[in-house]
């Protein structure tokens, strides 16, 4: 096809926390498929925490970006030109080609959308691999019993959102903690039964008063100080859910970490890391019980949408800076 795609690139490492400068928007010729490919107009692509770690030069569950390559990950777009019967033009499909324009695709790692069920971007947030992380932590890992109290840290997020209100399908007491009023105003009216200002209240303070009975289940997004007040709050035979620890991302050094560790043992604590990338298969399981909660009002959500591929690194930034509410995306095409 004529037309130059734009896409996104990281062109150097961060030393702390990250600046748009480290981002460059690059210029490629949109390509013609061959035969067995398709070419995918993208409406949008994900922003999102894990992303910050993988621009280190050092390898954890996935290899670092490639320096002077087009940033990979979550995308939906619409096929323009189809090479293959799979996927006829005019589909959707969800892809981890990432931030780009357009892009080209062999088919593998494709899953088909239904823009009719709910809007496309939803298959990037409360539909997507956000909404699998939130119900196979939450479900599988925290066990939730009716009447139980959770903690849910980085609770205005994509993730921490969701499993606030599945927490509450599940009979549980919710508490979140969150960076500003409109986040907090955004838990009341998801029926989380209370929340706080981590940026005015210490969450060992607030958690001393908002569950002074103890916790039963913490949903870590954060670590660092909610980590520690979640261990000397939870209850005997508690779990953690290990999810994120955003607060820890842009360290220069190595934190110290918790320092009442010891209570892991005299309380007989799990605590239980998790990749959602091991846990596709479960999928279909969650989707299919996502799409009842969300059309029944039971599972709400919300995006931060920033129009404009050139606008990528500042979504990025502002996403470590938690200026985002729900799911953060970047709307690159038509989504209609």
């Amino acid at each position: 096809m004529e037309g130059v795609s734009r896409e996104i690139r990281l062109v150097a490492r961060p030393q702390g926390f990250p600046g748009e400068d480290l981002f460059e928007v690059a210029e490629t010729p949109i390509p013609d498929p061959a035969d067995g490919q398709l070419l995918i107009r993208n409406a949008y692509f994900s922003v999102d925490p894990y992303m910050r770690p993988r621009m280190n030069d050092v390898r954890s569950y996935v290899a670092p970006f490639t320096l002077g390559e087009a940033m990979t990950g979550g995308a939906v777009g619409q096929v323009v030109v189809s090479r293959t019967k799979a996927h006829p033009e005019g589909s959707w499909v969800l892809h981890s080609l990432g931030w780009r324009e357009w892009a080209l695709s062999d088919g593998s790692g494709l899953r088909s959308i239904d823009p009719s069920v709910a809007p496309v971007s939803t298959s990037l947030g409360v539909l997507g691999m956000p909404g699998l992380t939130a119900y196979y932590g939450l479900f599988e890992l925290g066990a939730p019993k009716e009447g139980e109290t959770v903690f849910v840290s980085g609770a205005a997020g994509a993730v921490g959102s969701t499993v606030g209100q599945m927490a509450k399908i599940a009979g549980c007491r919710v508490i979140g903690s969150a960076g500003s009023e409109e986040k907090l105003a955004w838990l009341r009216e998801l029926g989380f039964d209370a929340a706080f200002n981590y940026r005015e209240r210490k969450p060992r303070e607030a958690l001393a008063e908002l569950a002074a009975d103890g916790i039963d289940i913490y949903f870590d997004n954060v670590g660092g100080d909610h980590l520690e007040a979640a261990i000397g709050a939870l209850r005997a035979r508690g779990r953690v859910v290990a999810c994120g620890s955003i607060s820890r991302y842009n360290d220069v050094e190595p934190a110290s970490g918790p320092r009442n560790m010891f209570m892991v043992v005299t309380k007989r604590l799990r605590i239980q890391g998790y990749i959602v990338s091991d846990h596709f298969d479960r999928f279909g399981e969650f989707y299919e019980q996502a799409v009842e909660w969300v059309g029944d009002g039971r599972l709400r959500y919300r995006e931060t949408v920033i129009e404009g591929i050139e606008k990528a690194p500042h979504a990025f930034v502002g996403l470590l800076r938690g200026e985002n509410i729900g799911k953060m995306l970047v709307k690159v095409g038509p989504s209609e």
